[in-house]
């Protein structure tokens, strides 16, 4: 059974810094596309983050404050969020490309002083 299981969010003062984890279990061979979107109250649901194979693409809002890592030995992704700003606050949502696709239950991130 494929799982999907966040960790890494908390409340952090506008300006700072978080690492986001994420692994996938219960694979037997290397996921080639994760990433993570994120959720807003009253906003729909939208990309930050996404790797492909050794590509790797990500939101106009977040570029040079993000960035998106792997190890893929261990079916894990990274998402390190600096410079945060109180508009990232959000529900962030790790996400496995297979044959389907696997979500996980989201980590909160809020960004306030």
């Amino acid at each position: 059974q494929v799982q999907v299981m966040e960790s890494g969010g908390g409340l952090v003062q506008p300006g700072g810094s978080l690492r986001l984890a994420c692994a996938a279990s219960g694979i037997a061979r290397s996921v080639n596309r994760m990433g993570w979107y994120r959720q807003a109250p009253g906003k729909e649901r939208e990309l930050v983050a996404g790797l492909s194979g050794d590509s790797t693409n990500y939101a106009d809002s977040v570029k040079g404050r993000f960035t998106i890592s792997r190890n893929n030995a261990k079916n894990t992704v990274y998402l390190q969020m600096n410079s945060l700003k109180p508009e990232d606050t959000a529900v962030y949502y790790c996400y496995a490309d297979l044959i389907s696709t696997y979500w996980g239950q989201g980590t909160q991130v809020t960004v306030s002083s």
